[in-house]
């Protein structure tokens, strides 16, 4: 069968951003003095600027802008400097890349892993033929798993046609973390790699990664992800001329002529990660905070299994403490009994069960976190920069959605039940870099407000400062362009604009993620869909498409009011407000398109 994917097989990723000293000199100086503006700013607006008549407004808005600093505090940190952890030979013998001399050196071994659960076994199929492509300078052991949750029969067909191994099992405990344990427990490979079902890896993934696995205290690396059929979109002047003829191309050109090419409906979920890897985990190298993300990712198997070891012991003691207070208090025991204590940790052992990854909708980074919070070993993890495998994109807004909502509820649950940055064994550039994660997720609270904050003046002429004077332009004018040209540097090769457009359209899923972990609701476990769903996916908009109509709106009617002198509009406050407005609705419109977006064959 064909596939939709087949016309971009031609594609190939771009190569990483090359580090600039100078640029990145200037983003650091840029930088600071937007921070230390953005700290007068916020004096100003605490001490000197609130609207007293209208708290109700001034202090959530005012609020929101502190944590919003606070989010461009912790990202200044994490994109502070680059440096790529340098690269090694490939490795050949075990003895390379273990502290330790083994009895019989012999050829590393490695395990390839490709999870399954319900895709599509020709689809699964084209990922075998290319990690069977896989290359390596020296004769070591490579063998490729095929981890079949779903149990089929066409998928072990597949993998017999292929000549590869092919794992089930009787219950899909854990998911994708119970799948993994589960190989792991029949596999031996020194070194695993972590495929999806749609991961297509290079011929060179191990030749260009093996060698940072010489550092003994390597626990894992991380390639990065790219998805190889985003949508290309349309040159500006063809899509106008479909609507304007002859006139809409030559008015597609001249804007072109000026803002270089514009692209319509390229990449419309904003799936391209070229943002978070090549900016965002490159730049956490150089304290070993880059976490694992899944597919593209090698795992050295003895830091995996000595990690959850120790995690698993933790869990248990901490159950049994947990117990034994809860029977003092039943009993009025002073203490345990020392039979008593050993007959509770037996029946917990058997309760629990032991896994090399969390049973966690985010397993990869709660993973990533045992380990570099183990104060004993020091792990280290690699994100190295170039591409090594491809992958599919989300195809629709529904798929997208569930996927953002996995990302976010899991982190924020781990961050309420297990929080990085109180972890022990973290050190404090590791938890500024696992802080700066979770506090973006719930940059959905501010980013409500942010959306909805205009339209209380456009509609009631409410402000939530004392006056829009030159007071307010001098002290917001200079924080806004100087950190516009600082992230401008620091993000330097990457369509800023668009990320934080996407960003910004997050709120509802991010909202409902924050409230599905405060009401301790489990994150659920469904997988991502690699097939595009048909239908109307309008619905899952409806408060981006509020603030879009209900803003439009806003912005006539005072207009219509201040031209009429009706009402304590000023044209200082229409002005702002509509600027807000415009700039929010710029922001939303992207996800509109995107609930609309069909492919051109669709």
């Amino acid at each position: 069968m064909g596939f939709y994917f087949e016309k971009f097989e031609h594609r190939v990723p771009e190569a990483p951003i090359p580090h600039s000293p100078t640029r990145e000199l200037l983003w650091q100086y840029f930088a600071v003095v937007a921070l230390v503006i953005g700290a007068w700013y916020l004096t100003w607006r605490w001490t000197d600027s609130l609207n007293y008549d209208a708290l109700w407004y001034a202090l959530p808005l005012v609020l929101a802008e502190t944590g919003a600093y606070i989010g461009l505090i912790l990202f200044t940190i994490n994109l502070w400097k680059v440096e790529d952890t340098p690269k090694k030979s490939p490795p050949y013998q075990l003895s390379e890349i273990v502290d330790y001399t083994p009895e019989d050196d012999r050829p590393i071994s490695v395990d390839i892993f490709f999870p399954t659960y319900d895709e599509d076994p020709e689809l699964v199929r084209l990922s075998i033929i290319d990690a069977k492509k896989i290359k390596y300078p020296k004769n070591i052991t490579t063998n490729i798993y095929i981890l079949d949750d779903g149990k089929r029969e066409e998928m072990k067909k597949v993998s017999e046609e292929e000549g590869i191994f092919y794992i089930s099992r009787n219950s899909n405990i854990g998911f994708k973390a119970g799948n993994l344990r589960n190989a792991m427990e029949q596999t031996s490979g020194d070194i695993i790699v972590i495929c999806d079902a749609d991961t297509r890896p290079f011929p060179t993934i191990l030749e260009h990664t093996l060698g940072y696995f010489r550092d003994s205290n390597v626990a894992w690396v991380q390639t990065p992800q790219w998805f190889f059929d985003l949508p290309e979109g349309k040159p500006l002047p063809v899509f106008l001329e479909k609507y304007l003829s002859h006139s809409g191309r030559w008015l597609g050109k001249a804007i072109q002529s000026v803002m270089g090419e514009v692209r319509v409906g390229a990449d419309p979920f904003v799936n391209d990660p070229k943002m978070f890897y090549d900016i965002i985990q490159r730049r956490r190298n150089w304290c070993s905070a880059s976490f694992c993300c899944g597919a593209g990712s090698l795992h050295r198997r003895e830091a995996v299994m000595e990690a959850a070891l120790k995690s698993y012991a933790e869990q248990i003691e901490k159950e049994v403490q947990k117990t034994g207070q809860e029977l003092q208090k039943l009993t009025g025991e002073t203490e345990i009994s020392p039979a008593l204590y050993d007959t509770l940790q037996k029946q917990i052992l058997h309760e629990n069960e032991f896994t090399p990854y969390r049973f966690h909708v985010s397993e990869d980074i709660y993973t990533s976190i045992v380990l570099h919070a183990d104060p004993e070993r020091n792990w280290k993890s690699v994100l190295h920069p170039e591409v090594e495998s491809k992958m599919l994109s989300p195809q629709d807004l529904l798929t997208w959605t569930i996927q953002r909502f996995k990302y976010a509820g899991g982190t924020l649950d781990i961050a309420k039940n297990d929080n990085p940055v109180f972890r022990k064994g973290m050190s404090l550039p590791q938890r500024f870099m696992y802080g700066t994660t979770v506090w973006s997720y719930l940059g959905g609270i501010w980013n409500t407000i942010f959306l909805f904050s205009p339209l209380i003046y456009l509609f009631f002429a409410i402000a939530p400062v004392e006056a829009y004077s030159t007071d307010f332009y001098i002290h917001i004018l200079p924080f806004l362009i100087l950190t516009e040209i600082a992230f401008m540097l620091g993000g330097w090769g990457v369509a800023g604009y668009v990320s934080k457009a996407s960003y910004l359209s997050f709120f509802p899923v991010n909202l409902r993620a924050i409230w599905t972990v405060l009401k301790g609701e489990k994150i659920k476990f469904p997988v991502t869909p690699k097939d595009r769903q048909e239908g109307n996916f309008l619905h899952l908009i409806i408060p981006q498409l509020s603030v879009i109509v209900l803003t439009s709106l806003g912005i006539l009617f005072a207009w219509s009011q201040f031209l009429a002198h009706d009402g304590d509009y000023t044209l200082s406050g229409v002005l702002i407000n509509t600027f807000w407005g415009m700039n929010n609705i710029l922001a939303l419109s992207g996800i509109v398109y995107a609930a609309l977006w069909k492919p051109d064959d669709a």
